[in-house]
């Protein structure tokens, strides 16, 4: 689950590459992320990627510039991080998708923008 997107979800209404728990929050699918990052969608709409490029996080991926959530439209980042005021909404031209390495002890794919706008 990306900390702070809180409102419940059900499959109707969660964005493409999250689905909901048992509990009805949140959780990101590995496998929709790595298709969002691989086919240049959003993963919010699965529409496709233009320019800028956002993503959202707490003020820890921020400083980090590195992403668990996919890349998203601006206007779909937006709608997220409105939802979830810690949430931050970061613009970029483009990014890397960064597999974990064998024994990391965060096994999910992180997302690093490298021309922040």
């Amino acid at each position: 689950m990306i900390r702070g997107l809180s409102r419940d979800v059900d499959a109707r209404t969660a964005p493409f590459a999250w689905e909901p728990d048992e509990q009805g929050r949140p959780v990101l699918v590995g496998s929709r992320v790595t298709q969002c990052a691989l086919s240049r969608i959003c993963g919010a709409c699965a529409a496709s990627l233009g320019r800028p490029v956002a993503f959202v996080g707490d003020t820890d991926e921020v400083a980090r510039n590195a992403f668990h959530a996919p890349p998203l439209h601006e206007e779909c980042a937006r709608g997220l991080a409105a939802d979830s005021p810690e949430l931050q909404v970061v613009l970029t031209a483009g990014f890397e998708f960064v597999r974990p390495v064998a024994g990391a002890d965060d096994r999910r794919p992180t997302f690093q923008p490298n021309s922040l706008l």
